[in-house]
């Protein structure tokens, strides 16, 4: 039971949550990350982190960038299905539309460049 549940652990956060959801718009580096939840870059780094380490998110070099992504191909299937039902939970919530209009307009040059 243990191992199930560390998944609903992971979920249990809300900054993880919106970051999951921004993450299935596009991949995002963690300077625009930072800049749509308006947190400091080492607790955004810490959420990253724990994403990664459980299997949500990959990250991939780009350049002078690192993106976070939705993982592809998560080894384990629960992540996909807890994924997908994303949308049907919290995608009208205000805080997660709010983040939506904020990503599509997100512009890392400039965030970067701070």
């Amino acid at each position: 039971m243990e191992d199930k549940t560390k998944f609903f652990k992971i979920l249990s956060d809300p900054n993880r949550l919106r970051i999951l959801k921004m993450l299935q718009i596009k991949p995002l580096c963690v300077c625009e990350i930072t800049d749509v939840l308006e947190l400091a870059p080492s607790t955004v780094s810490q959420h990253l982190k724990l994403l990664k380490e459980y299997g949500f998110i990959i990250e991939e070099k780009d350049g002078k960038w690192v993106n976070y992504e939705i993982h592809p191909n998560p080894t384990d299937k629960r992540i996909s299905a807890l994924l997908s039902s994303l949308d049907f939970w919290i995608a009208d919530e205000a805080a997660i539309q709010s983040d939506k209009e904020k990503v599509q307009r997100a512009d890392r040059i400039s965030l970067c460049a701070k």
